[in-house]
């Protein structure tokens, strides 16, 4: 009985697949990634000169964000609270700098820092106060 070439190689085929599908697989070996040394993060303190720098320079946008910055580092550290407080002060915004000093106080109940700049916007509210009540009459 003579086969057909085709056939013959239909049916080794057809044999030889479930043999092929059930053989382990070789892992896949992925390249390793480089080891990259960690680049060093500044400190709350860091952050904190970097942000009145900016301030300085007029960078008020850029000083919030690195205020920020250094309470998400310290979340403890009452001067990263008065720094951002500063900053707003200075921009005459009131309530969040009042925001900020409190949660410095909340932090140290003790800050000086906190407890003058408090006082300070206190003063100056009441003095516009005063300005717009004699403004009126």
């Amino acid at each position: 009985m003579k086969f057909p070439r085709d056939s013959l190689i239909l049916a080794l085929a057809l044999i030889t697949a479930p043999a092929l599908a059930a053989a382990p697989k070789r892992p896949v070996v992925k390249p390793v990634a480089p080891v990259v040394a960690p680049t060093p993060s500044l400190s709350a303190s860091e952050l904190i000169g970097q942000a009145r720098a900016a301030q300085a320079r007029g960078e008020k946008e850029l000083a919030v964000r690195l205020a920020q910055s250094a309470i998400v580092a310290n979340p403890a550290l009452p001067a990263a609270y008065n720094a951002l407080g500063d900053l707003y002060a200075a921009d005459g915004d009131g309530d969040y700098a009042r925001f900020y000093y409190r949660g410095a106080l909340t932090i140290d109940p003790t800050d000086a820092d906190a407890t003058r700049a408090m006082a300070a916007l206190e003063r100056g509210d009441n003095q516009r106060a005063a300005k717009a009540d004699t403004n009126q009459q």
